[in-house]
């Protein structure tokens, strides 16, 4: 098959190029594992381009068989098709591949592979720590503490509830990231609800979560977080309807992407103190500085830091690096993009 490249005769590693930003590169490949990368591909000069339309461009995609690509890639059109006739691979060390890859490459059957597992388990962590300390309250507290500096302690009782125990927190989408949130919270004493239309019972189940619809879940949680892919039918999931159905002091976080929750909405639940939001992404992304949301209350931000991030991303590196490998003994890929799955995706 195409994607299989393996070296019997022992002619050498496949031609690779690195498509990245140095950034990405500099934060993904430490000196170990770029030393794995010369052994399993052979980079030519230069190896990493972020830009392909620059004249080395044409001459190192001639012969390249192997992609590397990660965050400040091109885009990679069908055009890079015609000028890379001997590609037989994209291998992402960043999480979708569908912003950056045109459909025309699994038309024409390169293997596409991406570290969206690898990605999923910083935001799975960040997420758990959040679910955690909102319901705890702690920030609420830390700021009541800081603007009640007298000893006294009435204020404290207008803090809602601690939901830690015997609480509720839903999951929309069982993703990745939502099914590893999922198993992380088993330890905890939350009852887990999962909303997605594209799993079973069984499934929430496999994850120690039961399956409900949407109005429901949100009815019922007192953290919602959310981890569906960013579709047209995702568009404004949560949106004003929605967001009513959500319980008074519920909480929401947003890991995802920004398009899934109507700001507006969202903005004047938190205006009238009965919603918190945690938002890792928005929509836009990044945000203008004249934004209702830096000002809101009830709405921290955070500039999308969730996904893996420095040391982290040397995760996405070794995912990346066994799937080399991988093809390079001729054993399948493990973590296959399909064509077939691009339209229920992030």
């Amino acid at each position: 098959m195409a994607h299989v490249i393996e070296d019997p005769a022992g002619l050498g590693p496949p031609a690779g190029l690195l498509l990245m930003s140095a950034r990405t590169f500099t934060d993904l490949f430490d000196s170990g594992r770029l030393a794995r990368l010369h052994r399993l591909l052979d980079l030519n000069t230069p190896e990493r381009l972020d830009d392909l339309s620059g004249p080395d461009a044409a001459a190192r995609l001639a012969g390249v068989e192997i992609l590397v690509t990660g965050w400040g890639s091109p885009i990679l059109g069908p055009e890079v098709l015609d000028t890379a006739p001997a590609l037989r691979a994209v291998i992402h060390t960043g999480g979708s591949v569908k912003q950056h890859l045109s459909p025309a490459f699994w038309d024409r059957g390169i293997l596409v592979t991406s570290a969206a597992d690898a990605n999923a388990i910083p935001v799975a962590e960040f997420t758990l720590a959040t679910i955690l300390l909102e319901g705890k309250r702690a920030s609420q507290y830390v700021e009541g503490y800081r603007r009640h500096r007298d000893g006294g302690g009435r204020w404290r009782d207008s803090i809602p509830p601690v939901v830690n125990f015997g609480g509720t927190v839903g999951v929309i989408g069982l993703s990745r990231v939502g099914r590893r949130v999922a198993e992380l919270l088993r330890p905890f004493d939350f009852e887990v609800l999962v909303a997605d239309p594209h799993v079973g019972q069984a499934d929430a189940a496999a994850v120690g979560a039961r399956l409900v619809d949407l109005d429901t879940m949100l009815a019922l949680s007192d953290i919602v977080t959310v981890h569906a892919p960013e579709l047209p039918d995702t568009h404004h999931l949560l949106d004003a309807r929605r967001i009513a159905l959500l319980r008074p002091h519920a909480v929401v976080i947003n890991t995802a992407r920004g398009s899934l929750v109507d700001t507006d909405a969202l903005v004047h639940r938190c205006r009238a103190g009965t919603l918190r939001a945690i938002l890792d992404v928005t929509d836009p992304e990044p945000l203008p500085s004249d934004s209702v949301l830096f000002d809101t209350p009830g709405i921290v931000l955070s500039p999308h830091i969730a996904g893996a991030m420095h040391a982290e991303t040397r995760r996405l590196a070794d995912s990346a690096l066994d799937e080399i490998e991988r093809l390079r003994r001729g054993l399948p890929p493990a973590h296959r993009v399909s064509g077939s799955s691009l339209g229920i995706i992030a």
